[in-house]
């Protein structure tokens, strides 16, 4: 499994509990695509946000992603710096 980092940017401000709310609904997605989130950080103005996943690939956040009509900026592999 790697580490995928998706870069998101929102056209309305999402508050925490938007984002735990859309977390919850796309749940199962996640389990299709064999996805599992890590963290995130949503910016103080709401819009962006940088979500960590555990995935088989960047292919399957990106394959989710589209299939959740989530909006995402970037999406890429990354190894964790100790």
């Amino acid at each position: 499994m790697e580490h995928v980092i998706v870069e998101r940017t929102f056209p309305t401000p999402q508050s925490v509990e938007d984002i735990r709310a859309l977390k919850e609904r796309l749940a199962s997605c996640m389990d299709q695509n064999r996805i599992r989130y890590i963290q995130g950080y949503l910016s103080l103005d709401q819009t962006r946000m940088i979500c960590i996943y555990e995935a088989p690939d960047a292919e399957a956040v990106r394959r989710y992603s589209l299939q959740a009509a989530l909006p995402f900026d970037r999406i890429w592999t990354a190894s964790p710096v100790v």
